[in-house]
């Protein structure tokens, strides 16, 4: 089978390690705007099964072309582009997965279902860490469980080692952070959904050998569960795991109108907030340090009477044999295997859907294993 990705930055250099180490995975393609950056992430990446290309992910007609060539695609650029591409992979009939990363675009992507099935793909958004695999877990529980009462998922990327002011280095997309620090959060709450304001409900709690962390409320995690989930499951919420204190340093950065889109004059010269506000954390921010994932997925319920319970858990640390970072692994990984399930035909739905409805976790979640990711499962 033959597996492309879209995007030659960190998380696509990941993806396009794990599709070419896949089972049965023949070529891997690897495209970017800057043709030079893709030749040489898939010579570093590749297995020797990649070819390289340049692709403006903008262009749905180029986009098309390409992925006619591929049994389906990880797109790993920023999520502006995910709904052309899930466009183009339509008309090129080849599956698609994305990182997903914003409710909006998803929304669109999903009223493509019809077309998507008329031309015989499955189209996932939202297949990473989390919006991602998290959403595979709680699909399992529910399976497993005759009722849920209670959802909760605590996720984190974080240094290994915290440095001052903040606690935190950037592991993905400043614009990505800022959007899940400003934009609303939905929840479910008796079994309805419900909007919160992000970098609120702050709670304390611990992953043994780490010690004492914090969680708050932040926008795009729970990707499609409240939709799916609503009037089946009384509460479910979705929160950022951070070292103490972070929290409130930040939140205060984003009162004063940090993450601000209205421009501003500086000396005579209009500004914008957010713009100097990315700089500015990848500049103080981006130090490469060694990070770690923390994940937990609680789920309370009831089954055959009686109560019952279910975590899933995952403490993943950079590999320093790789070189890949416990965020790529953690978020590029899920969705190249979901992509390798889909050309291999372990999903059988067609559409544009959600993947707690689509991916099938007896299938997935041992993939993960196998990838060196430990996920500890109890109840």
């Amino acid at each position: 089978m033959k597996i492309a990705v879209i995007g030659a930055g960190l998380m696509g250099r990941a993806a396009l390690y794990d599709a070419a180490r896949a089972e049965n995975v023949e070529k891997v393609g690897i495209f970017d705007i800057d043709e030079k950056l893709a030749a040489e992430v898939g010579e570093r990446f590749g297995e020797g099964k990649a070819v390289s290309g340049r692709l403006d992910a903008g262009d749905e007609n180029a986009a098309a072309e390409i992925l006619s060539g591929y049994d389906a695609a990880v797109s790993c650029v920023t999520y502006r582009f995910n709904s052309g591409l899930t466009r183009a992979a339509i008309k090129a009939g080849c599956h698609l997965v994305d990182l997903g990363g914003n409710n909006d675009v998803v929304k669109g992507q999903l009223e493509l279902d019809a077309d998507a099935r008329d031309a015989g793909v499955i189209v996932i958004p939202d297949c990473g860490l989390a919006p991602g695999m998290v959403s595979i877990m709680v699909a399992d529980a529910v399976a497993r469980m005759d009722s849920v009462s209670k959802v909760e998922i605590r996720v984190g990327g974080l240094p290994q080692s915290p440095r001052r002011p903040l606690n935190y280095q950037i592991v993905f997309s400043p614009e990505g952070l800022i959007n899940e620090y400003w934009e609303p959060c939905v929840i479910l709450e008796e079994g309805r959904k419900k909007t919160v304001n992000p970098m609120t409900g702050l709670e304390q709690l611990e992953f043994d050998g780490i010690g004492e962390l914090e969680a708050f409320y932040t926008s795009g995690g729970s990707s499609t569960l409240p939709d799916t989930f609503e009037g089946k499951i009384a509460f479910l919420d979705y929160k950022t795991i951070r070292y103490p204190g972070h929290c409130l340093q930040f939140k205060t950065m984003l009162e004063l109108g940090l993450a601000s889109r209205k421009m501003i004059e500086v000396d005579g010269t209009m500004v914008e907030p957010r713009a100097v506000f990315k700089a500015v954390l990848e500049n103080a921010l981006g130090f490469d340090d060694p990070d770690m994932i923390l994940l937990r997925v609680a789920v309370e319920g009831q089954k055959g009477g009686a109560a019952c319970a279910r975590t899933y858990e995952i403490v993943d640390r950079q590999d320093s044999r790789t070189g890949l970072t416990a965020m790529m692994r953690t978020t590029a990984f899920p969705a190249a295997i979901i992509a390798w399930m889909a050309a291999s035909g372990k999903i059988s739905e067609r559409g544009v859907k959600p993947q707690e409805l689509a991916v099938e976790p007896s299938q997935f979640l041992p993939q993960l294993k196998k990838r060196g990711i430990n996920l500890v499962i109890k109840g």
